[in-house]
C-alpha cells in the first residue's frame, strides 16, 4: 500500500470550502485590480525588452535571496519565511490536485517528500517569524517604521503555521499513522496532545482547528493585495522589470521638440508605471536608508521615505481620479444629459466629462511633486552614489527621478543653488568647473612635454586628464604620474590639450541637460575629427559618462580607467613593478585601505583591478567595514563637489574617519574627487594617495 493519507479526514461539509474560496478570490481579484489602476496612472514605459534575464533575476535575486543574504540576520530570517511559504503552497497545491481533482498525486515517494518537506520548512519558518518578532519589536532598528499591517501580517503568518502544525498532532494523536514519523513535528506534539485530551476530545479538537486554519488561510488570501503581503509578488516582478545594462544613464531630452514646454519631471502625472510600481513593491526595509551617505550624515533626505510619501500620493491621486470617474458618470446618467442627447453621444460627454474632471484633480494646485512630497533640499542631498539601489533588494530605483526632478528645477524653474549656478557659468564660459582660462587647460600637461593629438595624430590612446587633472593642483600630481607610468610602458599616447572640454558628468547630474549636451557634443565632433577611438581616463566621473552616456550623442569610443590600463600593461610585461617605497621617509608602509568610488565601483563594478594593483606594489590591503559594492560615498558625486554641505556632519569626514580607524598608513584611491574629498577630510598631504601615485613610487 503506497504511502498517503484521507486528505479531508474527520472533516464533514468541506464542500463549503469552495464558496469560501470563492469569495476569498473576488476579494483577492479586487485588490490587485484596485492597485492596477493606481499603475496605469503612469506614464508608458517600456519594460519587456530582456524576459529570460528577468526570469533568471527572480530566480537569482528572488528565490536564491542574492541581495537579501548579505546582511545575516535579516537575510537568514526572510528566507526561513520564503523557503517555508513556497514549500507549503507547493504542499497545498498537490494536495488540491489530488483530493479535489482526482489526481493521484499526494501519495508514495511525493507524499513522503512533501510530509517531511512542509514540516521541515514551515519550522524554519516559525524560527523565521519569531526571528522577526524580536527585530521588529525588541531590536527594534532605527530604519524599521513599525506599523499595524506588520504585527497583522506576522502574526497571520504565525497562526496560519502554527495550527497547521496543531491539525496534524491532533490528527495523528487520534488515529495511528504508520508515516508520522516523516511528519516529525507533528509527530512530536502526539505524547502532549494524548496526555491532555482524550480520543472525542481529540477528534473535536482536530476539527475546529481544521476550520480555523482554513479561516486563517482564506483571509491570508483576502488580505494579501491589501497589506505588506503583496510584495511576495511584486518583489520578483519589480526585479524582473528593473533596468539592465550601463547603471544610471538619464534619457536623452530633445531640445529640438519646439512641443516641449516642460522639462525633467514634477508633476504627479509625469511619473512612469514603472515609477509608481516601485512604491508598490517597496519592502520598507531600510537598507537604502542606513546606506545613504545623506541621512547616515544627518542630512533631511530619506530614500525610503521618498518612496513611501510617492505611494502616499498615488493612493491619493487614485482617489481623486474615482471621484472623477464617480462624478462623469452622474452627470452622464442624469435625466437632462438624456433628454439632451443620443445615447452615442452620452456616451462621448461622459467620456470627455471624465477626461476634463480627470485633468483638472490631476494638474490643480498642490498636485506638483517638489516641495509636496519631496522637499527641494532632499534633491539637492543627493550624491547620486546609487548605494540605496545598490542595497535594495527589490531594486527599487531612486536616483533617476531625483535627476529628472533637479532637470525640471534648473532647465524649467531655473532654481538651484548659487553654487551650482556657479559651477554652471564657469562651465559655459571656460569649459570647466573651476572657472579658470580655457587657454591654460593644456599648460601644466605641456610642461611635461605630452603631445597634443594634433601634434601626434598616430596616437594609440587619447589621454583624457579632465579637468581635475588639468586644473586641481592636488591631481595634477596624479596627471603627473599617470603620464610617467605611460611613458615606462612606452605607451603611444596623445591629449587634446586646450580642445578639451569638461565631459559634463556634474552639469548632467545637477539637472542641467542643455550645459551638458553642449559640452559634449564639441567633445565629440572634436575627437571624431582626430579619429579617436581609444580614450584612458583617472576620473571615474569621465570615465562613466563617456563610456556609457556619450553614446547617446554618437560619441561611441573605446574608454578604460587608468587603473584597469595599468593592470593590462603589469600582465602583459609592458610595466615592471618593484615594492612601494614612502618618497619621504623611504620606509616601505605595509598596510593601505583602498577608497571605492561610486562611480568606478558601482556604476562599473571595477572592484579588483585597483586592490591588484596595490597588492603588485607590495601593500597589504586592509579593508574598511564599508568597501566594495557597500562603500561609503565620499560626498562629491552628483555635482556636490561644487555645492556646500548644509546640516549634519560632513560626509566626507565620516569616511574619512572610517578609513583612518582602520590603522592604515595609506588611503588609496582612484578618482579625483575622492581623492580631494579624503585629503580634506584628513588635512594633512600625501596620507591619501591616488592608486597612479603609489605605482610610480613603486617602479
Amino acid at each position: 500500500m503506497p504511502a498517503t493519507r484521507q486528505v479531508y479526514w474527520n472533516i464533514d461539509g468541506h464542500v463549503w470550502l469552495y464558496l469560501f474560496f470563492a469569495i476569498t478570490l473576488m476579494v483577492l481579484g479586487y485588490g490587485v485590480y484596485r492597485r492596477l489602476r493606481l499603475w496605469k496612472m503612469g506614464q508608458p514605459e517600456n519594460r519587456w525588452q530582456e524576459v529570460w534575464a528577468g526570469i533568471k533575476d527572480i530566480l537569482v535575486y528572488g528565490l536564491d535571496h542574492k541581495r537579501i543574504l548579505k546582511e545575516g540576520y535579516p537575510g537568514i530570517m526572510h528566507l526561513s519565511i520564503v523557503l517555508g511559504f513556497l514549500f507549503l503552497v507547493f504542499a497545498t497545491a498537490v494536495i488540491t490536485l489530488h483530493a479535489d481533482l482526482g489526481l493521484p498525486l499526494f501519495q508514495g515517494n511525493l507524499y513522503l517528500f512533501i510530509k517531511f518537506t512542509a514540516n521541515f520548512f514551515g519550522l524554519a519558518a516559525i524560527l523565521g517569524i519569531l526571528m522577526a518578532f524580536v527585530r521588529r519589536y525588541i531590536l527594534r532598528p532605527d530604519r524599521l517604521d513599525n506599523k499595524p499591517d506588520d504585527a497583522i501580517t506576522l502574526g497571520l503568518i504565525f497562526a496560519i503555521l502554527v495550527t497547521g502544525f496543531l491539525i496534524q498532532g491532533a490528527r495523528m494523536a487520534a488515529e495511528p499513522d504508520p508515516w508520522a514519523i516523516w511528519g516529525f513535528v507533528g509527530y512530536w506534539l502526539i505524547t502532549p496532545l494524548q496526555t491532555l485530551f482524550n480520543e472525542g476530545e481529540l477528534l473535536s479538537l482536530h476539527k475546529l482547528l481544521w476550520w480555523i486554519h482554513l479561516a486563517l488561510a482564506f483571509l491570508f488570501m483576502a488580505y494579501f493585495p491589501y497589506s505588506k503581503l503583496f510584495h511576495v509578488i511584486l518583489g520578483p516582478l519589480n526585479q524582473f522589470f528593473r533596468k539592465r545594462g550601463a547603471v544610471g544613464v538619464p534619457a536623452l531630452i530633445d531640445f529640438e521638440d519646439e512641443s516641449v514646454e516642460n522639462y525633467g519631471i514634477s508633476e504627479f502625472k509625469e511619473l512612469s508605471w514603472k515609477t509608481l510600481f516601485n512604491s508598490d513593491a517597496c519592502l520598507r526595509c531600510g537598507r537604502c536608508q542606513d546606506n545613504c551617505p545623506a541621512y547616515v550624515s544627518g542630512k533631511h533626505l530619506n530614500p525610503k521615505q521618498i518612496i513611501q510619501d510617492l505611494r502616499v500620493r498615488m493612493e491619493e491621486e487614485g482617489k481623486a481620479l474615482a471621484e472623477a470617474r464617480k462624478f462623469a458618470k452622474k452627470n452622464a446618467n442624469s435625466p437632462g444629459a438624456a433628454e439632451a442627447a443620443s445615447t452615442k453621444e452620452m456616451i462621448g460627454n461622459a467620456a470627455s466629462n471624465v477626461k476634463d474632471e480627470e485633468e483638472e484633480l490631476l494638474i490643480a494646485p498642490g498636485r506638483a511633486l517638489i516641495g509636496e512630497v519631496i522637499p527641494e533640499e532632499d534633491l539637492w542631498a543627493c550624491t547620486t552614489c546609487r548605494s540605496c539601489e545598490e542595497q535594495c533588494p527589490v531594486f527599487v530605483e531612486h536616483v533617476d527621478k531625483t535627476i529628472d526632478l533637479r532637470r525640471n528645477l534648473v532647465l524649467t524653474e531655473a532654481r538651484f543653488p548659487a553654487e551650482a549656478q556657479l559651477a554652471f557659468r564657469n562651465m559655459e564660459n571656460n569649459g570647466n568647473p573651476w572657472g579658470i582660462g580655457w587657454s591654460k587647460r593644456a599648460e601644466f600637461l605641456s610642461g611635461l612635454e605630452v603631445p597634443t593629438m594634433e601634434e601626434n595624430p598616430e596616437a594609440e590612446i587619447l589621454y583624457w586628464p579632465g579637468c581635475s587633472g588639468a586644473f586641481d593642483a592636488r591631481n595634477q600630481k596624479v596627471a603627473a604620474a599617470v603620464v610617467r607610468l605611460l611613458r615606462q610602458a612606452n605607451v603611444n599616447f596623445a591629449i587634446l590639450g586646450n580642445e578639451e572640454k569638461c565631459c559634463g558628468d556634474s552639469a548632467r547630474k545637477l539637472g542641467n541637460e542643455f550645459l551638458f549636451q553642449t559640452l559634449a557634443g564639441e567633445n565629440i565632433e572634436v575627437m571624431k575629427s582626430y579619429g579617436v577611438k581609444k580614450i584612458l581616463t583617472q576620473c571615474p566621473h569621465c570615465f562613466n559618462l563617456l563610456k556609457h552616456e556619450y553614446p547617446q550623442l554618437g560619441g561611441d569610443f573605446e574608454v578604460v580607467h587608468h587603473t584597469t590600463y595599468f593592470r593590462e600593461l603589469l600582465q602583459d610585461g609592458r610595466l615592471t613593478l618593484g615594492k612601494y617605497e614612502d618618497k619621504k621617509s623611504s620606509r616601505a608602509p605595509l598596510k593601505v585601505t583602498y577608497h571605492d568610488s561610486c562611480y568606478l565601483g558601482r556604476y562599473n563594478q571595477i572592484y579588483r583591478e585597483p586592490r591588484e594593483l596595490l597588492r603588485l606594489a607590495g601593500l597589504t590591503i586592509i579593508e574598511m567595514p564599508r568597501h566594495g559594492g557597500k562603500s561609503f560615498c565620499c560626498g562629491a558625486g552628483g555635482g556636490r563637489m561644487w555645492l556646500e554641505e548644509h546640516g549634519g556632519q560632513r560626509i566626507n569626514e565620516l569616511r574619512t574617519k572610517e578609513a583612518l580607524t582602520t590603522g592604515a598608513e595609506l588611503v588609496g584611491s582612484a578618482c579625483p574627487f575622492c581623492l580631494t574629498m579624503i585629503n580634506d577630510g584628513i588635512n594633512a598631504q600625501e596620507k591619501a594617495l591616488d592608486v597612479a601615485e603609489i605605482l610610480v613610487q613603486a617602479l
